[in-house]
């Protein structure tokens, strides 16, 4: 799920190069924290948060095809 993320996030920014995420595992949950450039804050998440909502919702369709809940936080 991670490089499925990282792949969809590099793809909208500016400066992919500055895209970090962290994942980590807990009891059938994974929780990924999304930071990028100040800059590309924006078209990450988007007018009213429909780009992320969007990202979300996707990580969540891959994880419960595991038998797994996920949640994603962007970072500032």
């Amino acid at each position: 799920m991670k490089e499925l993320v990282e792949y969809l996030v590099k793809s909208m920014v500016d400066s992919p190069q500055e895209v970090r995420l962290a994942e980590k595992e807990n009891e059938g949950t994974v929780l990924m924290e999304l930071k990028v450039a100040d800059d590309d804050l924006g078209k990450i998440i988007g007018k009213n948060g429909n780009t992320i909502n969007a990202i979300r919702t996707v990580v969540q369709a891959a994880a419960s095809s595991h038998k797994k809940r996920a949640k994603l936080d962007v970072l500032s």
